[in-house]
């Protein structure tokens, strides 16, 4: 048997056998928590009963799922290289000598539309002096817009004429071009698409940036030798960590998300192996490939959930992955940033966004050809989104049970219960709930140089704790108003896809009152039945959401505050390794950007990150002189 064909099938193997280390004790945990809450709990010939255990096990066995990738991963992250693609060990540092080696050139691609011109064009600033600091000649960069408005295309122009004008000084910084489409059929996708007929054969690569990525030149570097080393590789997603905003609601997101999100991505890339899924963005691609298999059709029907696809990325994925293109993803290839909303307001129109956006991949689902894996990724996101009509109609279900019978019962998932079945329900249940979490924070703490990313040991306590907290009266918000989202999807309700405000913006009262009156009536609604009920326990239980739910205009209000991060990060709070080892690519953005600027802070110590003075910063004007 050749050696390559062995080879192949010996890693069909591998690739299955931990798919299955995954799928039995997801599968076990699920039927087990369904098993002793019908133990526990018999549901009888009551229909009430019967839905609340249904609605019980689906949420649970969806959380179960959730721990079990946590478990995995750190058992994967524990393995080192052993658990590690070959594409991966090939981007570690001290395995990439070298920059790309010269088969073909590379595009580094940012498609606008109606963004910041200035933030836009001080991010692609940055980006090509890295690139020209990293020695890397074969990567020009380009700017699609896809921008309507007359006056903000007048300021992306202008922008772009100053960049020409201090680029045109260093023959060493790479060539930025800049185009703006006419008719923007596709959004995205069609800009994209536009540009890899219009200049795919003059790159054999694309590098696909947003409006707020930023990623050094070395990792572009490196991602472009990877892909002239892996013939059989169409993609490679990197993960990219939000960064650099100050309001104390972003501040606690990157924090959470620099915490929590390594296991998962462990996980992740360890099961999917070369069917990997796309994110859009901060990824680099094989042109050839991707124009060949990756062109959407429009879903049948009417929107939301037909017409064109709005979260695309993931389809892409899956078609590349179908013509039998590796997509690969690089959990730790470090060197690569975006930026995501600083309020919960904002936060909550992505969501609705992505909402509607991932439900039409149920008619994705069926397309024929599609790898189980690739399928796996459209459900998952699916079901992300399912889950929180069923949290709503479970905790409905079971106060209206409670109310009735004067026993918490499943709601309480088991803690108040009696018998051994109740004890085993509550600790498995507790232990899915919290094992994530948990399981992340060990993780760092076992290890000096992760505590020391986060602030050390003390400070990352500390932030877990608070995190932990904004997550109890934020997670009611997030989940009755991405549910309503859900309904409004499938009762016809089309959202609208506009650009994003990405800078620190303080949330006024009127605002958040206006938009959360749902929340503020049902928190009232829900706190006026728990004072008719009269069950003492049963308003324990439910007062925080009620609390969460009727000050939910005031979290917004006091969470959009820049004053009120940046003194938490003054205070050694909500630290990452973006403040405690900050890149100089992040500091010379907020230099470019007129930004307070983040400084490293260690165990206490402030370190200021240094570069070169900018050259000609004449030509870089502050946002108001625009």
């Amino acid at each position: 048997m050749p050696r390559e064909v062995w080879s192949g099938r010996r890693a069909t193997r591998v690739l299955r056998a931990r798919r299955l280390a995954l799928t039995v004790p997801s599968l076990a945990s699920a039927g087990g928590i369904a098993w002793l809450a019908a133990l526990a709990y018999p549901a009888g010939v009551s229909p009430l009963a019967w839905a609340v255990l249904g609605l019980f096990s689906v949420i649970m066995a969806w959380q179960a799922y959730t721990a079990c990738q946590y478990a995995y991963g750190l058992v994967a992250a524990l393995l080192g290289d052993r658990a590690k693609s070959v594409l991966e060990r090939r981007s570690e540092p001290e395995a990439a000598k070298g920059g790309p080696i010269g088969a073909g050139r590379t595009a580094a691609v940012m498609a606008i539309h109606a963004e910041d011109a200035v933030a836009v064009f001080a991010r692609l600033r940055v980006m090509a002096r890295s690139l020209a600091e990293a020695g890397t000649e074969d990567i020009d960069i380009f700017v699609l817009s896809d921008t309507r408005d007359g006056a903000i295309a007048a300021v992306e122009e202008h922008e772009y004429a100053r960049i020409q004008a201090w680029a045109s000084g260093d023959p060493a910084l790479p060539r930025i071009r800049y185009r703006r489409r006419t008719e923007n059929v596709g959004r995205k996708a069609g800009n994209i698409g536009e540009f890899c007929r219009t200049y795919g054969g003059e790159y054999a690569f694309m590098i696909v940036l947003d409006a707020d990525s930023l990623m050094t030149g070395a990792t572009m570097g490196r991602l472009v030798r990877l892909m002239q080393e892996s013939p059989r590789t169409g993609l490679i997603q990197t993960v990219s960590y939000a960064a650099g905003r100050d309001t104390l609601f972003a501040r606690i997101q990157q924090f959470a998300v620099r915490l929590y999100a390594p296991l998962a991505l462990r996980c992740l890339e360890t099961w999917q192996g070369p069917e990997g899924s796309y994110w859009g963005h901060n990824a680099i691609l094989r042109i050839e490939s991707f124009a060949a298999h990756a062109q959407l059709p429009r879903l049948p029907g009417r929107e939301p959930l037909g017409g064109e696809i709005l979260c695309h990325d993931i389809v892409e994925g899956a078609l590349m992955v179908r013509a039998g293109w590796e997509v690969r993803l690089l959990p730790e290839l470090g060197g690569t940033w975006e930026e995501m909303p600083t309020n919960l307001v904002d936060l909550l129109g992505r969501e609705r966004r992505w909402c509607q956006g991932n439900l039409q991949h149920l008619r994705v689902l069926p397309w024929t050809g599609l790898h189980a894996a690739s399928r796996w990724h459209l459900l998952v996101g699916i079901l992300s989104y399912g889950m929180l009509p069923l949290w709503i109609a479970f905790i409905g279900a079971a106060a209206w049970q409670a109310a009735r019978t004067g026993d918490l019962g499943l709601l309480a998932y088991g803690l108040t219960g009696h018998g051994a079945a109740a004890h085993a329900l509550a600790a498995l249940s507790v232990t899915v709930l919290a094992l994530p979490k948990l399981l992340s924070l060990g993780y760092v703490l076992a290890a000096p140089e992760r505590r020391a990313s986060f602030g050390g040991t003390r400070s990352l306590l500390t932030s877990a704790a608070l995190e932990q907290a904004a997550w109890v009266v934020l997670w009611p918000v997030l989940t009755l108003f991405t549910a309503g989202a859900v309904v409004a999807t499938f009762f016809g309700r089309v959202v609208r896809w506009e650009t994003q405000d990405r800078d620190d913006r303080q949330v006024s009262w009127g605002e958040a009152f206006r938009l959360q009156a749902d929340a503020v009536v049902v928190g009232t609604l829900i706190a006026f039945a728990l004072a008719l009920v009269g069950n003492a326990w049963l308003a324990l239980w439910l007062a925080p959401l009620a609390l969460a739910l009727l000050t939910s205009p005031a979290q917004s209000v006091w969470t959009s505050r820049a004053d009120l991060g940046r003194l938490a990060r003054a205070r050694g709070l909500f630290l990452n390794a973006d403040d405690t080892a900050q890149a100089l690519e992040l500091a010379e953005l907020a230099q470019i950007r007129g930004l307070p600027a983040p400084q490293a802070m260690t165990h206490g110590t402030v370190h200021a990150p240094t570069r070169p003075a900018p050259r000609e910063p004449a030509i870089w004007l502050a946002a108001d002189e625009a």
